[in-house]
């Protein structure tokens, strides 16, 4: 029982959604409903993540311009170049859906929760480390997708304009209504913390078990052969390799200094399952998005067993 309590509560709620839609997975006309129920929790999710970022914090981490922006680039840019990277050299060995994973796992912004706590516990920037993740989660919001689409160069990764229009109205609408409204309902929101962290906790395990669910019904494992689940977890670990060890050789060259330099680390090499599976529901068909997000799936849970080591290590030296 200690061992269940010492686990991440979101690991824990992603392997009961992908559990759930292994063995119960919703399919034929219970899958609009279910699609619809995980569009509405996303929408909430991100209306929750308007009213709980300040204006203020916004502000204030647009002035640490040290930080923000080499972050900005490592993210969107040098881990998305490797998502590229590994994708192209995946062609013909892995899977084409799995490598197209890669590309949308490069594409992704960072954590805001886990970055922040592991970047406290290694001794970082606390305060710069909450405003550039959520900064780059709101980047996001504007730039994952058509990057995706740009780096994917049409395909499955085409960014069309019903794509465009389905992350304005279920990402950035609510977004911004969460801003407008978020005088009147923050304090709210303060007072019932508990409910809405676990109400974001479950908007990601929805989006995961409608997506594996449409995976499951088109029998997905026919699709990855076992050299294929190899392929996946080398470039996994590749890419934990390059995103870890190139934030922090990025923070050293431009001269951050040791506490902005360990947020860098963490927000730079994480990479945010709350955007990652809310957005691949809203992209892409049920099928393909329960076969394209095993990368960032995987690279979420490593990422969770590597920080804590790594924090302790850079708190001790």
């Amino acid at each position: 029982m200690n061992l269940f309590n010492r686990i991440d509560p979101m690991v824990r709620l992603l392997t009961i959604a992908i559990t759930l839609a292994v063995l119960v997975p919703v399919t034929g006309t219970a899958r609009g409903i279910a699609q619809f129920v995980a569009n509405a929790a996303v929408f909430l999710l991100f209306f929750l993540n308007g009213v709980r970022l300040p204006r203020h914090e916004v502000a204030a981490g647009l002035s640490n311009h040290r930080l923000l922006w080499p972050l900005t680039l490592w993210c969107f840019g040098g881990m998305a170049l490797a998502g590229w990277a590994l994708w192209q050299a995946g062609q013909g060995w892995m899977p084409p859906l799995i490598a197209l994973g890669f590309l949308y796992l490069g594409c992704l912004p960072s954590t805001v929760q886990s970055a922040t706590a592991y970047s406290s516990l290694a001794g970082g920037n606390v305060a710069s480390s909450v405003v550039a993740a959520a900064l780059l989660n709101l980047l996001g919001v504007f730039v994952t997708a058509p990057l995706f689409s740009l780096m994917g160069g049409g395909g499955e990764a085409g960014f069309h304009a019903d794509g465009l229009l389905k992350v304005v109205m279920i990402l950035l609408v609510p977004f911004m209504l969460g801003q407008l409204l978020q005088g009147r309902l923050s304090g709210w929101v303060k007072d019932n913390k508990q409910l809405t962290t676990w109400f974001d906790r479950g908007s990601i395990a929805i989006a995961v078990y409608v997506a594996f669910s449409g995976a499951v019904e088109q029998r997905f494992w026919t699709q990855v052969e076992p050299a294929g689940w190899g392929w996946l977890l080398g470039g996994v670990a590749l890419f934990l390799l390059v995103g870890h060890l190139g934030a922090w050789l990025l923070g050293a060259l431009v001269r951050l200094d040791r506490p902005n330099r360990v947020s860098m680390l963490f927000a730079g090499a994480q990479k945010s399952i709350a955007m990652g599976a809310p957005l691949a529901s809203v992209l892409f068909s049920p099928a393909v998005a329960g076969v394209v997000l095993l990368p960032i799936l995987l690279y979420h849970l490593a990422q969770l067993v590597m920080a804590a080591p790594i924090a302790t290590r850079l708190n001790q030296t």
